[in-house]
């Protein structure tokens, strides 16, 4: 029964994704957010979750960030690699276009969400979030390029190309 309900609403998760692809995806961004944010509120031991600083991040994330960044961007991010180079996934061409997406998505993602962050969700000055993403910026890149390039690969060589962002945005839970 339970297994069958899953089934279902996967089956209409495809649908929604196959008709609406940009929308979906930027929705799925959104909530994987949200969920992402409680869990981190809760892990750094916060009794009381932030729900002013949740919503904001639920609604900036899901039509700034999510509608029109995150999901229009790696909707035509992957489609373009795709279309580079003609859908192979052969081991030499997964790992350029994961070393693609290292050295341009992933600096221009981590940049833009660090700024994003500190100026719209935590409502910080101009003046500070620039000299936190001065300090910070390549701490947080490095980082990402020992964590990202794994699932990258994962992503360019096993999952469906429909599927890529939200992959990405499933991993990026775990990277938040």
């Amino acid at each position: 029964m339970a297994g069958n309900i899953a089934k279902k609403g996967l089956q209409r998760y495809i649908s929604q994704l196959q008709r609406h692809p940009l929308r979906t995806k930027a929705i799925t961004a959104g909530v994987l957010s949200a969920i992402s944010d409680i869990v981190s509120q809760k892990l750094s031991g916060i009794q009381r979750l932030q729900i002013r600083r949740l919503l904001l991040k639920v609604f900036h994330y899901m039509q700034l960030f999510g509608c029109a960044y995150l999901g229009p961007f790696g909707h035509f991010f992957h489609l373009l690699l795709d279309k580079w180079f003609k859908g192979k996934k052969d081991p030499k061409t997964v790992a350029k276009k994961v070393v693609i997406e290292q050295l341009t998505a992933s600096p221009l993602n981590n940049l833009l969400f660090m700024i994003y962050y500190g100026w719209i969700v935590e409502g910080r000055p101009w003046t500070h979030v620039k000299s936190k993403v001065k300090k910070d910026y390549p701490s947080v890149q490095l980082t990402a390029w020992t964590f990202w390039p794994v699932f990258g690969w994962i992503n360019h060589q096993y999952v469906p190309l429909h599927l890529r962002v939200i992959f990405h945005s499933m991993i990026a839970f775990c990277w938040y």
